[in-house]
């Protein structure tokens, strides 16, 4: 193992140069946080998007690279939030949104382009046999928690540690340490009072849950994103299957980040499990804003069917001003189109990134194995551990260091490549990143652990 300590005291020394020279190169981006904590809460658009000492202000962006307001390049291994698995802005996409915007923005009525596109989706998607289109991922967890509640006639959820489901009430809890209560100012106890949550990979804590509460639904990310990227072992997402099927509840996988990444039919396809529901966003919407979508088995969505139930309050509601809006619809079937015609592209990019995880392994048991990954497909997780994490809580509680993830994060910056955040090495790459971007972050994290473990 690692001697930690020295370690620590060698990333203290190391951070202030570092920061010093990553203030040097964007002048700019740190002259426009200082504005920007003028008028927006933070200096940022979303908490996450901060990093120190001030964040990188983008330009543009475009296949794999972005570039920032003082002219520098970096490899984007963050794509979006994950969003553009293709890179960004394809030219066929952004060909298809330009004859989109002439049938109009928002049209405000049914029309054939949700329609084909939601027929495209049922075929893609693995048990999808309806679906509804919303305006993000969060929302699309809100409205399927619901829909799950009213189909089971039950009020309790079960979510995983360290999942993300957006900013929904009822699932905004246990996405961090202490992973109990609350995860937001201003959001009462009793809103999370029929919110239960298990350690991932732990299918005993979850059957405990089922056994001794009425469960409507276990929401669980088939490959946790904002937990670190950790991957289920082996027969995790079954036993979870056979256990709803027992005792009665839901299985509602949130593919938001799986969906369209790990295969085309997302994470029931690439682990060959079949959920009740599906939870989509981010590429749903072909890289435009306003990205969501729920579907499953035609009966329990036929709970939102106003023809087959008139009595709105014995039907779940579903709605939303922009759903369905004829850009977002293009976008998005023109993407999932190209993306389900490209089964060879994901079996190279999966192959590529299990690669990578097997040669940064090696590299952290050649350092004190002081590091290790996790991961399915191109998803991907660095953790500075003293064991590999099987969940969300071991990936905080494992931690030996306070430092070494914002170090690595500046280091990264100043070598040209970026990510967020710089509490987690997580990565959510695209499906075309070449062989040569991927062995830069390989080799840049080897040259990082040369610094801090050197004799």
């Amino acid at each position: 193992m690692g001697d930690y300590s020295i370690i620590e005291e060698r990333l203290g020394g190391l951070i202030g140069g570092l920061e010093s020279e990553y203030t040097r190169r964007t002048p700019k981006s740190r002259e426009l946080f200082e504005k920007s904590k003028k008028l927006m809460p933070g200096g940022v658009s979303y908490a996450i998007r901060y990093f120190r000492p001030h964040p990188v202000f983008v330009r543009r962006a475009e296949g794999t690279r972005v570039w920032d307001v003082d002219g520098n390049e970096y490899v984007d291994y963050w794509m979006g939030h994950g969003t553009h698995v293709l890179g960004h802005s394809p030219s066929f996409v952004l060909d298809a949104v330009g004859e989109a915007l002439r049938v109009g923005t928002h049209l405000g009525y049914e029309n054939p382009y949700a329609l084909e596109y939601a027929e495209l989706l049922t075929k893609v998607v693995p048990g999808l046999e309806m679906v509804r289109f919303t305006n993000s991922g969060t929302e699309a967890n809100m409205y399927t928690l619901r829909l799950a509640r009213a189909f089971t006639k039950r009020r309790y959820v079960v979510k995983i540690e360290g999942g993300w489901h957006g900013g929904y009430d009822a699932l905004h809890t246990a996405v961090s340490p202490p992973f109990t209560g609350p995860e937001s100012a201003g959001l009462p106890e009793e809103y999370l009072k029929y919110t239960l949550a298990a350690p991932y990979n732990d299918s005993e804590a979850v059957e405990d849950l089922l056994r001794r509460y009425p469960v409507a639904a276990v929401f669980v990310e088939p490959v946790l994103g904002a937990g670190g990227c950790v991957g289920p072992v082996e027969g995790y997402l079954r036993e979870l299957r056979e256990l709803t099927y027992r005792y009665g509840s839901l299985l509602v996988f949130d593919e938001v980040i799986t969906g369209f990444r790990l295969a085309p039919g997302g994470g029931q396809e690439y682990f060959g499990v079949r959920a009740d529901l599906v939870v989509l966003g981010k590429v749903v919407g072909g890289g435009l804003a306003g990205a969501g979508a729920f579907g499953g088995r035609a009966e329990i969505m036929e709970m939102l069917d106003h023809l087959k139930i008139p009595d709105p309050r014995s039907r779940a509601f579903h709605g939303g001003t922009f759903v369905g809006n004829p850009v977002s619809m293009i976008a998005g079937y023109t993407l999932v189109k190209r993306l389900s015609e490209s089964r060879s592209l994901y079996e190279t990019a999966n192959s590529l990134w299990d690669e990578f995880r097997r040669g940064v392994d090696r590299v952290c048991e050649e350092h004190g194995s002081i590091c290790w990954t996790t991961g399915a497909g191109t998803m991907t997780g660095i953790h500075f551990t003293r064991v590999r994490p099987r969940n969300g809580r071991e990936v905080y509680e494992l931690r030996w260091s306070k430092l070494v993830e914002y170090a690595f994060h500046l280091y990264a910056r100043l070598s040209g490549l970026l990510y967020i955040s710089e509490k987690l090495v997580h990565l959510l790459p695209s499906l075309i990143h070449s062989r040569e971007e991927i062995e830069l972050f390989a080799r840049t994290f080897e040259g990082f652990l040369g610094r801090i473990s050197k004799a």
